[in-house]
């Protein structure tokens, strides 16, 4: 070990310890900043708050978990990169499609579980990417300013204040010597000429190491203005990563809803709502007067429809969504297309009559707007 650097270092550390104790009891002066410097300091300090604040809202918005985030940090820092987890969604998404498997996809809750597992699978994927996008876009290069430009600001002006304190310690030994120089010398002292000449080199020196720090550290100050520039930039591609987010999700949930609509209105999903109905409205009118009711033949399905018109009030109404029949009592469906349907009492029931042209046949009601006349 060097000693004498050593003991160097020590004085040092103790001269500015005194000078710094003695500037709080208010026994030195202290050599102050410039007003410009100043705004400059505060500037980037705010800088620093706001940016470290929107940066952990970032990542609160994007990953809720505080335990998650913790272990991102974690991997980042041992194997520089983020863990590859499946998301809450995807989680719902893998439940609902076992459990469409185990009721049987032939079944309509089965069915439904699969189509809605599926969409919500796809959601999770798009919304890691999003996570992923929002990461790479906005939270590393703000997180980056912090690590680099702003550590490096906060080292500087530390460095600057340790050169302050060496400069007005070495401005308090000169007024000492002064203030020594017209004393009678004592034998085998040094003379007081010697240590104010020593004191004036050793300010001089102190003065330019710190006029040459502050002007690195004003530098890198002034440079902070200009990455706002940078940060408007990363604040884009946050917004893009949202926009894309957004649409994608919103397509998936809207062919869902497609689907389910679809599922919902099928033969096998309304059968127990469009059952008791259809039984009492296919009685002709000849049975209210004593004779034998329609039985359940072939014959009789075929025949229901027609025996339905004429049992209520006819109306247009226009087709909303493409609806292809399933039996032969229904009739196929084209959106944006006007037919008539036969509204009863109490307005429309799940299924109706519709009519375009000669053609007529059973219809969702779901799929007709009514129109006024």
């Amino acid at each position: 070990m060097d000693l004498k650097k050593l003991a160097g270092q020590a004085g040092q550390f103790l001269t500015r310890a005194v000078q710094y104790t003695e500037e709080k009891l208010g026994n030195a002066e202290k050599t102050e900043l410039d007003g410009h410097f100043e705004s400059l300091s505060l500037q980037a300090e705010s800088a620093r708050t706001w940016t470290e604040k929107l940066v952990t809202g970032a990542e609160s918005v994007l990953i809720p978990n505080p335990g998650n985030r913790v272990e991102d940090m974690l991997f980042e820092k041992i194997e520089k990169r983020r863990p590859n987890r499946l998301s809450n969604l995807e989680y719902l998404g893998l439940d609902m499609v076992q459990a469409g498997n185990d009721f049987g996809p032939g079944t309509a809750y089965g069915s439904a579980l699969l189509k809605v597992g599926g969409a919500e699978q796809r959601l999770g994927l798009v919304e890691r990417e999003y996570i992923s996008n929002a990461f790479t876009g906005y939270v590393q290069p703000m997180r980056k300013f912090l690590d680099t430009e702003m550590k490096t600001i906060t080292r500087e002006k530390r460095l600057l204040e340790t050169k302050r304190l060496d400069l007005d310690a070495c401005k308090s030994r000169l007024r000492k010597a002064r203030s020594q120089e017209g004393q009678t010398a004592q034998k085998d002292a040094v003379d007081p000429k010697v240590l104010v000449a020593q004191a004036e080199a050793d300010l001089r020196k102190a003065q330019a190491d710190y006029d040459r720090q502050a002007e690195i550290t004003k530098l890198l100050l002034e440079g902070v203005r200009s990455s706002q520039a940078a940060h408007l930039r990363h604040l884009n591609e946050l917004v893009e990563a949202q926009v894309q987010f957004y649409e994608q999700s919103y397509k998936i949930m809207t062919e869902l809803q497609k689907e389910m609509a679809s599922l919902a209105l099928s033969p096998d999903a309304t059968v127990s709502l469009t059952s008791a109905p259809l039984s009492n409205n296919s009685v002709p009118s000849t049975a209210q007067k004593g004779t034998p009711a329609v039985d359940n033949s072939p014959t009789a399905s075929e025949n229901s429809t027609e025996d339905l018109i004429g049992a209520g009030t006819w109306r247009r109404a226009k087709v909303v969504c493409d609806y292809d029949a399933t039996s032969k009592e229904e009739m196929s469906l084209m959106m944006n297309e006007v037919v008539m349907y036969q509204e009863h009492e109490g307005g429309m029931s799940d299924f109706v009559i519709a009519r375009r042209g000669t053609q007529s046949g059973r219809v969702p009601s779901a799929y007709l707007e009514a129109m006024d006349d």
